[in-house]
């Protein structure tokens, strides 16, 4: 996605260079760092534009591979980055690394930052009634002067019904937002982002997850050494292990088992031709 802003000499327009992707199982993700990621949101946005952010980890790259539905939901985002250690390594394996992981726990804290810096606002959308009201208590604390514009926690279907999407339509309307944090899980927080986007053409949208329960400190994060050795699942799977364990276990593992000679195989057919 490109956008334009003015800048420099009066009624100049400056282009936004377009973002370097890398094919990972047909899933495309982003060449950036999360700098680099932020300025191309903070850009888009002084362009009057906004967009759609998919923070990718393993699970989605799994379901990508076997949903058609998941394909089509996934591609129609404006960019995909890699939340998660093993779609770095396996970028890393196939010959086009990523700068770094982009978690979108860490994004919730760069965005309310670069937000408060640039005078733009943000709306947080689901999570629990609890971890809604925690977060938008502590971004309120730890950064006075953001403009956090609103909250709402819905309870939706999945996919969301029409009459669904035309209250939250209206709701995010009402306080037009610069950039909505959705904390829905996937793929519900996805299918929400694709049926709202195009009401809000000038609002960056992204899905988070389980991340307003971590900025509520109603769940921790792991370590750091943990997160930089792609163990951060095992810490989330011994927080809520009847919910994960599955999902990790049973699912996730032998896909990676997929993943990485999938990679490497990628990269000597590359290098062949």
């Amino acid at each position: 996605m490109a956008a334009k802003v003015e800048g420099g000499e009066p009624g100049k327009v400056l282009d936004v260079v377009e973002v370097a992707t890398v094919s990972i199982m047909g899933l495309r993700l982003a060449r950036l760092g999360g700098q680099e990621l932020l300025d191309h949101m903070f850009v888009a946005l002084a362009a009057g534009r906004g967009g759609w952010l998919v923070t990718a980890n393993l699970d989605f790259l799994r379901r990508y591979t076997r949903e058609e539905e998941a394909r089509a939901l996934y591609d129609a985002a404006d960019l995909r980055v890699a939340d998660g250690m093993p779609l770095v390594w396996a970028c890393r394996l196939q010959g086009c690394p990523l700068p770094e992981r982009i978690a979108g726990s860490s994004l919730v804290w760069l965005l309310a930052i670069r937000a408060e810096a640039e005078g733009r606002s943000i709306y947080l959308l689901g999570g629990t009634p609890r971890a809604n009201a925690g977060a938008c208590r502590v971004l309120r604390e730890r950064y006075p002067r953001l403009e956090l514009c609103g909250g709402s926690s819905p309870v939706l279907a999945s996919p969301p019904s029409p009459q669904e999407i035309e209250e939250l339509a209206a709701e995010l309307s009402r306080h037009r937002p610069d950039i909505v944090l959705v904390a829905l899980g996937s793929p519900k927080q996805e299918q929400v982002i694709k049926a709202l986007r195009d009401r809000l053409p000038a609002t960056w949208m992204i899905g988070v997850g389980v991340s307003l329960s971590f900025v509520a400190g109603e769940l921790r994060r792991a370590p750091l050494w943990m997160r930089g050795c792609g163990l951060e699942w095992l810490h989330r799977m011994f927080q809520e292990p009847r919910r994960l364990a599955k999902r990790y276990l049973l699912h996730d593992l032998p896909f990676a088992l997929r993943l990485f000679p999938h990679a490497i195989m990628a990269r000597w057919r590359g290098g062949r031709r």
